[in-house]
């Protein structure tokens, strides 16, 4: 009875294929599915004679169509694109907003060129409201435009960490559903039957994981596939390590299993990758560089507004900020050597008026590990008409009755040291403003006996290293009261009298009368306040008094010396802005952003080509197509139709027999 056999062997086998035919055409547009097909291996044939007669065909199962490298090339090359695209998609978004602030007539750079031209524009006419107000106008935009931008990169990477918890929040979920799927397919696969579908379920889980993270899987016994992400296993068969969002010690974002605490930065691949390389790195490196354009303004020109004055004159009073330390040490950059030049100006005797120069040598008048309390006792014990007090972490400066202060480095209208010893020796004027670059002690040394004006009576300028400046007339040829240049801004005239040969005076000529950087620090007659884009502003005192503008150098406080000097900060290379202007390096700032968004770009559109040709082939090999699958359908259709007529056709040929016995 082999024949009924074969005969429902081969029904059986028909019904199953359509019914697998049936359900690949159903899911032809399910997302993951992967085409399955019948496997069909003829049955145990049997000798009769010599004659070996077949059994029929068997089922031998149902498998999906797949390739396995082709699979991984798709998740790994998806995880990329995901990493690219959330890149991109960020970076296009800081370009444009720092497009937005690089127009012609407004943003940022814009305003840079505005606060530079307002103190040109004010060193023309140092004393008149009108200008001063426009400078502290343009300063004020200019630290908004600052302020704009680092308030938006602050949101943006605020926003950065959040949308990383929500993928994180995705991730747990999906390694969740892989590990229950792991466990279904193994208790399926173990008792013996082929979960397909359960497979390709999974198989969707894990594409869908692999485009928030760059994954690793591996294959088990039994259908179980573990998953690594960023070298943490998140699911080993059905165990699950959910995961969580942090900071590391470096402040770093970075991901950890949930309860340890040991943040990871290095994760690639992914959204999750895009992410946390946007924070870490690219918008990182982006404030960075805002930061370091707003502290180098902030800087420079406090360096050289602490040492001016404007037409508001010198002070009574000054009133620093907070500081987060009293140790000079502790300060950003911290104060351990040079000194703060003070000078004083004391109108105590009617009619009179006398000035009084004071250096604070750091490092050698201060204790060790000096504090703030230490340079205002200093001052207290060493410098008569001035009292200086800590109070909140503040320095003020307070000046006594009939007394008033300032830094210029102007030299003194006499000369600071006199040897003078002829009997009625001339008067020495000392004017001017010194434009050497560093600290000098000029020595004047008389080379002939003579009155001035007379004879050949010379004098010998020489520096503090003893080499000789110049040599100056001031015998026949020179009046008395002429005003002699000898370099570097500095001017002495000598009244009528006499001079000795080797008669000496002295003048000490400061360059920077804030060497150490403490007032700048403190916020001492600075310009502005803060310390990066997000909390740069123009210091309370200069807005509410313009006047207070440091445009001059000299002692008349008329000139425009100070003014000129901080517009010229436009076109200065500043060491900390490696060596560029301020506008350039702002500009190189705004190209690598368009350059690192027009790469991802690039890099984004690449990827996606292959994907889609990948996307392509998996198509080919694992997808539903429907003409194929109707050209089957009609195989097993007709393949099904001739069983049954083989069918019937025994039947037939046995009822004839029967018939016949």
């Amino acid at each position: 009875m082999s024949n009924y056999s074969i005969g429902i062997s081969g029904l059986g086998a028909a019904q199953k294929a359509l019914d697998i035919i049936g359900n690949n055409i159903a899911n032809a547009a399910t997302e993951g599915y992967h085409r399955q097909r019948i496997e069909l291996t003829p049955a145990y044939s049997t000798q009769v004679g010599n004659i070996l007669l077949g059994g029929g065909v068997n089922v031998t199962g149902v498998s999906r169509v797949i390739d396995s490298l082709l699979e991984q090339e798709i998740l790994r090359q998806q995880s990329l694109l995901e990493q690219v695209s959330q890149e991109f998609v960020t970076l296009h978004t800081v370009e444009s907003a720092f497009g937005e602030f690089t127009t012609e007539d407004s943003g940022l750079n814009a305003a840079i060129d505005k606060f530079f031209n307002a103190l040109q524009d004010l060193s023309t006419h140092p004393s008149e409201i009108i200008w001063q107000d426009q400078a502290v106008s343009a300063a004020e935009a200019m630290a908004g435009q600052f302020r704009t931008l680092g308030e938006f990169l602050t949101t943006l990477q605020a926003q950065i960490k959040l949308e990383a918890e929500n993928v994180i929040e995705s991730i747990n979920t999906l390694i969740t559903q892989i590990a229950e799927l792991n466990g279904n397919i193994e208790r399926m696969e173990a008792g013996g039957q082929r979960a397909n579908n359960l497979r390709d379920q999974r198989d969707q889980c894990i594409a869908e994981l692999s485009e928030l993270a760059g994954i690793q899987t591996q294959s088990r016994e039994h259908g179980i596939i573990d998953v690594n992400l960023a070298g943490i296993p998140v699911v080993a068969g059905t165990f699950v390590a959910e995961l969580e969002v942090g900071s590391d010690e470096n402040g770093g974002l970075g991901i950890s299993v949930a309860g340890a605490y040991n943040y990871s930065t290095d994760v690639q691949g992914g959204r999750l990758g895009g992410l946390l390389s946007l924070k870490n790195a690219a918008l990182s490196d982006i404030r960075d560089e805002l930061d370091a354009l707003a502290c180098a303004i902030i800087r420079q020109v406090n360096q050289y507004h602490v040492q001016g004055v404007g037409s508001e004159g010198s002070f009574t009073e000054l009133v620093g900020w907070p500081m987060a330390s009293e140790n000079l040490a502790d300060f950003n950059p911290p104060i351990t050597s040079e000194s703060v030049v003070i000078r004083v100006t004391d109108t105590t005797v009617p009619g009179t008026t006398t000035i009084e120069r004071y250096e604070v040598d750091i490092a050698n008048d201060l204790p060790a590990d000096p504090t703030l309390s230490d340079f205002a006792d200093y001052i207290n014990n060493n410098v008569t008409g001035l009292t200086v007090s800590v109070s909140a972490s503040k320095l003020c400066i307070q000046a006594d009755t009939n007394y008033k202060f300032d830094f210029l480095p102007c030299v003194l209208s006499e000369p600071d040291i006199s040897n003078l010893t002829a009997a009625s020796p001339p008067t020495v004027s000392v004017s001017g403003i010194y434009t050497g670059t560093e600290k000098q002690t000029f020595t004047f040394m008389v080379q002939d006996t003579g009155s001035v004006g007379n004879n050949t009576l010379r004098i010998e300028v020489k520096n503090g290293d003893g080499e000789v400046v110049t040599t100056v007339n001031v015998g026949s040829g020179y009046s008395a009261g002429d005003k002699i240049d000898i370099g570097d801004g500095i001017k002495i005239s000598l009244g009528t009298g006499d001079l000795k040969v080797n008669d000496t005076f002295e003048i000490e000529a400061f360059a920077n009368t804030d060497t150490s950087g403490l007032l700048a620090a403190v916020g001492i007659n600075t310009f502005f306040s803060g310390s990066s884009a997000a909390d740069i502003a123009v210091c309370s005192d200069i807005s509410t008094m313009p006047g207070r503008i440091a445009t001059a150098l000299g002692a008349d406080m008329t000139d425009n010396t100070n003014a000129l000097r901080l517009a010229g900060l436009r076109d200065q290379a500043i060491s900390s802005l490696s060596s560029m202007t301020p506008g350039e390096f702002y500009r190189r700032l705004v190209t690598n952003i368009g350059q690192q968004s027009s790469i991802k770009q690039m890099r984004q559109d690449s990827i996606e080509v292959m994907v889609q040709n990948l996307a392509n082939q998996q198509s080919e090999m694992s997808g539903v197509n429907i003409n194929d699958e109707a050209a089957k359908l009609l195989i097993f259709e007709q393949m099904f139709q001739a069983m049954a007529k083989y069918m019937n056709t025994v039947q037939s040929s046995v009822s004839a027999i029967m018939e016949i016995i």
